[in-house]
């Protein structure tokens, strides 16, 4: 668990089935909902065979890096641990430049919020710790965070739909 460049998230490889299903499970998390995939540049896209076009890749430029979640196309079988059967996958960019970093190094993460599916994401660790304790490897205290999930968007056909603020 660690601070996002929104409020405290749940961490995990977004590149191995296992780890994406111990979250949903730790979280108990409605099975057919994705998570927001965390990236380190905008070329991770390519690793989930999501391919951009110019258009599409203008509009991602005014949105991140950012607190914007950014939903996108996913037809790859191979990634239906993520996409739940959608075909779409929401990833972000990060602000925190510490975090991109990070991501640089590990890969792409799987970062759904630090709470249990229908409850308050915690703002501090010692929330956190009431909803996980010990099920939780590490846990990365930045103190209390007071920012909100991020925005959600979904690109379509070059238009933007603002699915949550």
């Amino acid at each position: 668990m660690l601070p996002t460049d929104t409020i405290y998230g749940i961490v995990g490889s977004a590149l191995r089935p296992k780890t994406v299903e111990r979250i949903y499970k730790l979280r108990k998390r409605n099975p057919k909902k994705p998570m927001i995939i965390l990236v380190g540049l905008m070329g991770d896209l390519k690793r989930f065979g999501v391919n951009i076009d110019a258009k599409t890749k203008r509009i991602l430029k005014r949105f991140w890096p950012g607190k914007v979640s950014i939903i996108l196309p996913c037809l790859s079988k191979k990634f239906s641990y993520l996409h739940r059967g959608t075909k779409t996958l929401a990833f972000r960019l990060p602000a925190k430049k510490s975090l991109r970093a990070l991501l640089r190094k590990t890969g792409p993460l799987v970062a759904p919020s630090a709470n249990i599916e229908g409850k308050r994401p915690a703002r501090t660790i010692a929330e956190a710790k009431r909803y996980f304790g010990n099920k939780v490897d590490f846990y990365v205290d930045a103190g209390q965070l007071a920012d909100r999930p991020s925005k959600i968007i979904r690109i379509e056909n070059g238009k933007v739909f603002t699915l949550r603020l």
